[in-house]
């Protein structure tokens, strides 16, 4: 077997139960990680004995771990024709009726804490806190979680490389060993992010656009390429070869590891919000900030507060016609309401047995869009079937469900089902779901189908918002007349000018990509065609997509509408849409026309698909071809035609729409456990472009001071052996004064680099020409663009500049408006402190570590805001910042802040700091107001001490 990494790793308090029902009107082939054990010595990562900020000295430093206390619950599991698997810790072996109601998702929190168990890292107490879960879930209590493995994507994954060959180097500085910066646990890094859709329409659009990712991103491929020879424990998986989620999902995952003849759950976290896609293949993971990540792959416990967990019900079957992406919107706007943001949400009752496993991973996927931490489907049936789909071996798929059914981790459906204890419950009817998109703005406003040319008009009429464009009246029928490639066109508002087939939410789910084929082929055996000038694109996330789709026949009708293969990758769904042709663009930015874009993606807030679509819709694939065909948003499928077709036929949604019965019988046919076995056999062999890449070699890395894509950073260079200790923060000016709902595209953009924007003025200083710009996401390892870039949203509006949108902001000295990264270097030279004020929901959206990274750089040192998202919060304390939320019922306009304030945040003593205690804030003006110091756990405190988690996690290991 390939080599895996050693083990590193009652008062019912519910809710009433809420059900919903819409009305409704009509080996596996592992890649091989090299094997590392972690060694015993060393102060933990939960607490230090000089940090003076745990009580009673329960986590106190100590220099060995002790014996596993539950040593006695190893088992053998043994194998049905004799022998056995090996050993685990029985959850059964505790005789604990507590274990038997626990959610399957905290039995996995449990599972880890009882293995890793040695009184240092994790203590018998903390076991003793997960099985007590009831009760002590509601107190936020905290515990260490160690998953088995990381995993990361390239936008992601560049900053962290970054990060620890700059901790080699500060190790070096101190008179550290450098190699004790090493993963201590299996790092998968699947490059993803770079590839865009320059070239689209084309038969040749795979060759061209991997040739152009090549062209820009060489310098970023070969430092990964060092990255994964330099570092034991690190594979990275090269360009083209799919979405790192659907990677996971097909192949990456182990849902049970047998690590040296000891078996045990897989679990992860990953440096990309949508890591919960795998928990619809019963594996325990999540996204986290890089930050944290590169400290759990230096073997550090990771702290959580210990989650509520809601249950979410599902009864019946889906009707026909209605897909996964109508489902998880419908969810996702239901979660959205209840309010799950800190909480697992775990699926169960006999509507799950209905659902395919890519339709599991779906609804797991968009677990960041209903604010969970996970949306987890423990392993049943359904699931051991998609493992054989998916080529893995048989044996191993015996030895998952013994494991897991050993253990009292496998659902049975066929047995009698004793219900669980949640937290709060929820409850939907699968035959209630009814087709649905969601936007224009946001992942959780969704629209039924059947209302959305309704919908529109309001959006149309509405005043500017999430839900709105304010167009006025006598503009809202307005033509636009346009030439394309020679031939007359026309635009209006609402029309459609990207169609996107991406993403890994729905491009791993083969029921939706070949009812998007089917679509296609009924349409154009109609004498339907999809307008030229619409930026038409497939994008899937793994190359067995490609190989069904051609099987089915159906690749050929996607070509010839314009969805041909553009590259395996995220594209446009974090941004890489390409530019529109210059004649649709121009055309758009004329006229302000609100162009619309429809994707099969998993975010759509204002600016990140591209900067020209104002609206933008998320829709199932079939939906994204139809909406294609209609060229509008503007459109009623019930009542107006898609198009018009051979003999001047109108043709309407219901004539190109599969059945279920159409679309099960092409899936049964055409996706074979083989197509897996041949793609993923290939996968870590790389291309022809990938093996020809010349990179650094050498266990430190040689930093060329010219690179304006690899950039040592400053964060290490002046660190001292010695914790620098509570910071203060007095008389500090607000940098920028927000609203609601600033997400991290706000904070730091992913996509375009603006050609008048501070950081465009730096490459251009340095030599980069426009077209060579490339992306903020692809120049994530050089802090330099970065702290340029953040803030650099197009879209952002900041309260200070009164209806102004773009980043810029007010410098309050000399009330000069100007970008905001120049305002934030001139607050530095004065050498002043700043501070953001900000509204409800204050970085939302993807796990972006340089959210809170650009902010540090730029000098900001806290973010007072109404509420934070998870993420974000945890990756602003990894950094050093300070987060404080208003009381409950204020904020900034109820207080009569403006923002031109000076503020004093009256931090105490650090042995008087304690998580979520009350902290005074002053202006100079004379108000003061009470906030929330937002740091969760005792061991965050210890990370700010310290300046931030990689500074503490140094510092350990010196």
């Amino acid at each position: 077997s390939s080599l895996q990494p050693a083990p590193s790793s009652s008062t019912n308090n519910t809710s009433s139960k809420k059900k919903f029902k819409n009305s409704t009107s009509k080996e596996f082939c592992y890649f091989q990680h090299q094997a590392t054990k972690q060694q015993p010595g060393g102060v933990r990562v939960l607490a230090s004995a000089a940090s003076g900020l745990l009580q009673g000295g329960s986590r106190m430093a100590s220099s060995h771990a002790t014996k596993n206390p539950y040593g006695s619950l190893l088992t053998d599991l043994p194998k049905p024709g004799g022998g056995t698997y090996g050993k685990y810790y029985s959850l059964t072996k505790l005789n604990d009726p507590r274990v038997d109601i626990l959610p399957y998702s905290i039995r996995y929190l449990l599972e880890s804490a009882i293995r890793n168990c040695d009184n240092f890292q994790v203590l018998k107490a903390d076991v003793e806190k997960i099985l007590d879960w009831e009760i002590t879930a509601p107190k936020q209590v905290e515990i260490p979680f160690k998953p088995a493995r990381v995993i990361l994507q390239d936008f992601t994954g560049v900053p962290a490389v970054v990060d620890l060959a700059a901790m080699r180097d500060a190790m070096t500085r101190l008179g550290g060993d450098p190699d004790k910066i090493n993963p201590l646990v299996p790092v998968d890094l699947v490059i993803d992010h770079s590839v865009q859709v320059d070239v689209s329409r084309t038969p040749n659009a795979l060759q061209a656009n991997m040739e152009m990712e090549f062209g820009r991103n060489k310098e970023r491929f070969a430092f990964l390429k060092w990255g994964a020879t330099a570092f034991k424990n690190m594979l990275v998986v090269p360009p083209g070869s799919g979405i790192v989620h659907q990677v996971n999902l097909e192949y990456l995952a182990r849902v049970v590891f047998n690590s040296d003849g000891l078996l045990y759950p897989d679990s992860l976290v990953g440096t990309d919000s949508h890591t919960t896609m795998i928990d619809g293949l019963g594996v325990a993971g999540w996204g986290v900030g890089g930050i944290e990540a590169e400290a759990a792959m230096l073997g550090q416990p990771m702290s959580m507060v210990l989650p509520g967990v809601v249950g979410f019900k599902l009864n019946g079957k889906l009707r026909t016609g209605v897909t996964a992406t109508d489902l998880v919107l419908t969810v996702t706007q239901i979660l959205r309401k209840h309010g799950v943001v800190g909480k697992f949400v775990e699926f169960y009752g006999k509507g799950m047995s209905e659902l395919s496993l890519a339709d599991r991973a779906t609804i797991a996927n968009m677990s960041p869009e209903y604010g969970a931490t996970m949306g987890f489907f423990p392993v049943d049936k359904v699931t051991l079937q998609y493992l054989r789909l998916t080529g893995r071996d048989e044996e191993k798929v015996k030895e998952i469900e013994a494991y897991l059914r050993a253990n009292n981790l496998f659902i049975d459906h066929e047995k009698p089902q004793k219900e669980n204890i949640y937290t709060s419950y929820l409850e939907l009817d699968l035959d209630s779901v009814e087709p649905c998109i969601s936007g224009p703005k946001r992942p959780h406003d969704r629209v039924k189908l059947k209302d959305m040319k309704v919908d529109w008009q309001a959006c149309l009429d509405n005043k500017v918002g999430f839900k709105g464009f304010a167009v006025p009246k006598d503009e809202q029928d307005k033509v636009v007349k346009f030439t394309f490639n020679g031939q007359p066109a026309e635009m209006r508002h609402g029309s459609v000018v990207i169609a996107a087939i991406t993403s890994c939410t729905n491009t791993s789910n083969p029921s939706v990509m070949l009812g998007a084929g089917l679509v296609a082929k009924k349409a154009t055996e109609l004498g339907l065609e999809v307008k030229s000038w619409i930026k038409t694109s497939l994008a899937p996330g793994s190359g067995v997509v490609t190989l069904y789709l051609e099987k089915s026949g159906l690749a050929k009708y996607l070509d010839q509408q314009g969805f041909s293969l553009v590259g395996y990758g995220c594209t446009t769904c974090i941004g890489n849409s390409g530019e529109l042709h210059e004649a649709v663009a121009e055309a758009i930015a004329e006229n302000d026309v609100i162009a619309a874009a429809v994707l099969s993606g998993n975010r759509n807030f204002e600016g990140r698909v591209h900067p020209l679509t104002r609206a933008n819709y998320l829709a199932s694939p079939p939906l994204v071809v139809a909406y294609a065909f209609a060229g509008t948003v503007n459109i009623d499928f019930e009542t107006e035609p898609i198009g018009v077709g051979k003999g001047g036929k109108a043709v309407f949604l219901r004539d190109v729409w599969p059945s279920n019965e159409e679309v099960s019988e092409v899936v049964g046919r055409s996706v074979l456990p083989e197509m897996f076995r041949s793609t993923y056999a290939k996968i870590t062999k790389g291309n022809e472009m990938w093996n020809q890449l010349a990179c650094p070699q050498g266990s430190q890395y040689a930093w060329d001071p010219n690179s304006t894509y690899v950039h040592e950073p400053p964060f290490f260079k002046t660190m001292t052996k010695d914790p620098p200790g509570v910071p203060s923060v007095k008389d500090a000016y607000c940098l920028l004064n927000f609203g609601d709902s600033i997400t991290t595209d706000h904070i730091s953009p992913a996509g375009n680099i603006n050609k008048d924007s501070p950081a465009a003025k730096y490459l251009m200083e340095h030599g980069v020409d426009r077209k060579d710009f490339n992306s903020y996401g692809s120049r994530r390892g050089n802090d330099e663009v970065m702290a340029r870039g953040t803030f650099a949203n197009i879209r952002i509006v900041n309260k200070f500049l009164k209806g102004e949108v773009g980043p810029r902001t007010l410098h309050i000295p000399s009330q000069e408006n100007m970008f905001i990264y120049d305002a934030a270097q001139k607050y530095k030279e004065e050498g002043v402190d700043t501070i953001i004020l900000a509204g409800a929901e204050y970085g939302s959206g993807s796990s972006r570590d340089w959210a809170a990274k650009g902010p540090y750089l730029q000098g900001v040192k806290a973010v007072i805001a109404k509420s934070f998202e998870r993420i974000h919060r945890s990756n602003l304390v990894g950094m050093g910042l300070i987060p404080l939320c208003f009381k409950a019922g204020e904020d900034a306009e109820s207080l009569g802040l403006t923002g031109l304030e000076r503020y004093t945040i009256h931090m105490p003593d650090v042995e008087n700091i304690k998580p979520g205690m009350d902290v005074a804030v002053t202006t100079n003006d004379g108000k003061k107001f009470t906030c929330v110091l937002r740091f969760d756990t005792q061991v965050e405190l210890t990370y700010f001490q310290n300046g931030g988690i990689l500074h503490y996690v140094l510092r350990q290991l010196l």
